[in-house]
């Protein structure tokens, strides 16, 4: 389209646009619903809509919990979960765990957001009433002095400090920053306050077939054998985060989880609260299933599922043959530091095959788990990588037992000892016994396989199974994992054995702790730094002897550079790779040749938006409209920010809708995928940036739980949208596309296009939508 159109187009579309900043006052408020209102019916749909956007997960403002109605009882707390600087292990404050009742959440510092006095409001009220009084222009950029998203300093008031709140915040009442309540929503909970705000927590009732699948887990999980003992112990520290399901019924899935209970199999469950998984229960123990209480939210809902086909395919994997046992293992700092010494009795290949069975769900704890907040993790990955997992036969761990032996008590993890005095001979320690180990492992691998590593050496699958390629995308202090090798060929890939793979889960999640001091969260994020140097140089073994240090120093560019020589194992460049190369262009070619090993097994085959570069890139089963779109949107897809400004002005993660003239709409997710000269530090991220060699991945679905963004655009203005991207290189012309397209906070329509985007998902991927998170919703 010529540049002269273009900007007669937009200037008659911006005609259109609101783009002010004024507020527009202090409103009247409706009267409050005199018509009886039932907490469940009435005003669990509202926080629904309007509150569990922010108020879930450990980093809800104020500790403010709403997914569960017991956690609008719990009230609030003046003290964040996340805190990478505090020098003390935090009490833990799990909702549903660590307390049962008001009084003993109220001896836990929490206080109330429902209690009322004889001539005050409750603060949940005042909340909601500053809220409504004061709103903004219609889809105007909000005043910069309003601090928004995860670096915002929470304003935790009582009830009592609720009037100063208000005088230096008027414009920060709840839903914070954003179109409000609209009147009926208002009135319905003013109304709900004036008479009570009595709660009365949902009841999960089991259907028979529900009942059925749950005995016969339980019955299986708790047999007295102490085989069967240790397995279920596994089991349960590596499905304790899942969202189990029985049955695939859409929509309407139900979903449980594994819990240690006191009680046994017919009892209520009487959960074993530890800080972590792997600890002591101190007393009796089963394992129990139970129904997911509460709303489902997207970023901690990490599917899993446990039919009968399932519980016959552990049985077989962990009993098809017999192995010895003498002992059942303890609970120590021991144990939980080595789960190879702790589980060895247990056959390596049960255990790697059962993770590879379900390697999305696996890499999902720990890129996307309940944490919320993943800088622990993410400071360390690329913004978008490929990873694939060494077959079981061709992993010494799994096949070689003096190997095995041997490298076991030098896989031990750090993190169990937080003493800060302690943490430097710690850390030396541990890293230590890990460049021991890869040494033994270069060692072992060259001398078991002196032709080199080859493709066949990476698990297909079994021919059928999808889990085994997967992309990585990292949203700057969050991230998500997708089956399929999606977009361009990375920068850097990872290739996972078993040691790599369990090492991750249990350092990220089974023995991270939220609520730990600096000493556990440092030698929690520099430990993983080295795994993640263990799977990129795993991966280099493919890559021809001589050239894969050069390679690995493009990886660890600057200071990256200094890691080399000081902090990671030496790479071993001598070994051949069984690899053919044609090009002087290994790590893209080596890509390309996975693409097309893997192109039968890859879920995102043929990845028409971001690998097309001709003429017919959209999906060619879906409608013309549809395809168009696809092909007109390739066009900002894997374009480098030198040549595409534009990129510079988009966060990290847009929700992207679009409708045809009959109402229909499709859902993109537009990934900006930031480039760094390395990822091997803590700190320092803005000097290892590398802004003109961002990219965009365009994914025809939803990526990411935490949306920075969204834009509406009709189907025949998509092209336009485009074009203008393309074209645009300043803020001024980034804010008139997005007065035009964006839905900033305040849009009039702000929580009907997010609502029907997670309604799009539902419709699409039913057993992975959930509610959507907005604490990271940009101001633009």
């Amino acid at each position: 389209m010529p540049a002269i159109l273009v900007a007669v187009c937009l200037l008659l579309l911006a005609g259109c646009a609101e783009n002010t900043s004024e507020s527009t006052g202090k409103r009247i408020l409706p009267a409050p619903s005199q018509q009886p209102i039932a907490f469940e019916a009435d005003v669990q749909p509202i926080l629904e809509r309007k509150c569990l956007a922010c108020h879930s997960c450990y980093d809800a403002p104020c500790q403010l919990k709403m997914e569960y109605a017991d956690g609008l009882i719990r009230g609030a707390h003046p003290k964040p979960v996340y805190n990478s600087a505090r020098l003390q292990t935090q009490a833990t404050t799990r909702l549903g765990i660590d307390a049962q009742t008001e009084q003993q959440w109220r001896d836990l510092g929490f206080y109330s957001v429902l209690a009322q006095g004889n001539k005050t409001r409750s603060l949940f009220e005042n909340m909601i009433r500053l809220g409504k009084q004061h709103e903004f222009a219609p889809n105007s950029k909000l005043p910069g002095d309003i601090e928004l998203g995860i670096g915002r300093v929470n304003q935790c008031v009582t009830n009592a400090e609720f009037g100063d709140y208000a005088d230096d915040h008027p414009y920060e009442g709840m839903p914070l920053a954003v179109t409000g309540l609209t009147d009926d929503e208002y009135a319905t909970l003013a109304g709900w306050l004036n008479q009570g705000g009595a709660i009365h927590p949902h009841q999960v009732e089991v259907t028979p077939a529900e009942q059925q699948h749950i005995e016969q887990w339980e019955q299986w999980l708790n047999q007295p054998e102490n085989h069967q003992q240790l397995v279920s112990r596994w089991l349960y520290e590596h499905l304790y985060l899942a969202h189990l399901y029985f049955v695939d019924d859409g929509a309407d899935t139900r979903f449980f989880e594994l819990v240690r209970s006191r009680t046994p199999p017919g009892a209520p469950v009487e959960l074993i609260a530890t800080r972590r998984p792997n600890e002591a229960p101190g007393g009796a123990l089963y394992y129990r299933l139970r129904p997911v209480a509460g709303s489902i939210i997207h970023k901690r809902h990490i599917t899993l599922a446990f039919g009968p086909q399932q519980r016959q395919r552990t049985q077989q994997l962990f009993f098809g043959h017999d192995w010895p046992l003498a002992t059942l293992p303890g609970y120590g700092a021991d144990e939980r530091a080595n789960p190879f010494a702790t589980f060895a009795a247990i056959p390596a290949r049960a255990r790697y095959q059962f993770m590879l069975d379900n390697a999305e769900y696996f890499t999902r704890t720990f890129i996307r788990g309940p944490v919320c907040r993943g800088q622990i993790a993410t400071d360390v990955i690329r913004d978008q990588f490929w990873a694939v997992f060494q077959a079981p036969d061709d992993d010494l761990y799994v096949t070689d037992p003096g190997y095995r032996q041997r490298v076991t008590p030098l896989l031990a993890l750090p993190g169990q000892d937080s003493d800060l005095l302690d943490f430097g001979d710690n850390w030396s320690t541990y890293k230590a016994k890990r460049n021991e180990y890869s040494r033994l492992r270069s060692t072992a691998y060259r001398l078991a396989y002196p032709d080199g590593a080859g493709l066949d050496q990476i698990w297909d699958g079994d021919g059928y199974n999808t889990n085994a390629l997967l992309t990585i995308f990292r949203h700057h202090n969050n991230a998500s994992v997708q089956r399929g090798l999606i977009g361009q060929v990375p920068t850097t890939s990872w290739w996972m054995d078993y040691p790599l793979f369990e090492r991750t889960y249990y350092e990220l999640v089974v023995n991270f702790d939220v609520f730990g001091n600096v000493a556990h969260q440092t030698q929690t994020r520099l430990y993983f730094d080295l795994i993640r140097n263990g799977a990129e140089q795993n991966y280099l073994r493919l890559i021809p002897a001589g050239e894969r240090n050069r390679v690995l120093k493009r990886w660890y560019q600057g200071a990256g550079k200094l890691k080399l020589g000081y902090s990671y194992a030496d790479m071993d460049d001598r070994t051949p790779s069984q690899v053919p190369y044609v090009t002087s262009a290994h790590n893209e070619e080596l890509g390309a040749r996975l693409l097309l090993t893997f192109r039968d097994l890859n879920a995102e085959r043929n990845d028409p938006i971001n690998r097309c570069g001709g003429s017919s890139c959209g999906r060619p089963y879906l409608p013309e409209w549809i395809r168009s779109t696809d092909q007109t949107l390739s066009q900002l897809a894997s374009t480098r920010a030198e040549f595409l400004p534009a990129i510079t002005f988009l966060p990290e993660v847009s929700f992207l809708r679009v409708r045809n003239e009959k109402g229909e709409r499709t859902v993109y997710t537009v990934i900006r995928d930031r480039a760094h000269s390395n990822v091997a530090f803590m700190f320092g991220e803005d000097f290892r940036y590398q802004p003109d060699d961002d990219k965009l991945t365009i994914y025809p679905g939803i990526i990411g739980s935490y949306p920075n963004f969204m834009f509406d655009v009709p189907a025949a203005q998509v092209a336009l949208f485009t074009n203008t991207l393309r074209r645009l290189k300043t803020q001024e012309a980034f804010d008139e596309l997005v007065s035009i397209w964006g839905v900033r906070r305040t849009h009039p329509d702000f929580w009907t296009i997010l609502h029907d985007i997670t309604a799009w998902h539902r419709e699409h991927q039913p057993l992975q939508a959930g509610i959507f998170d907005i604490n990271r919703y940009e101001n633009l």
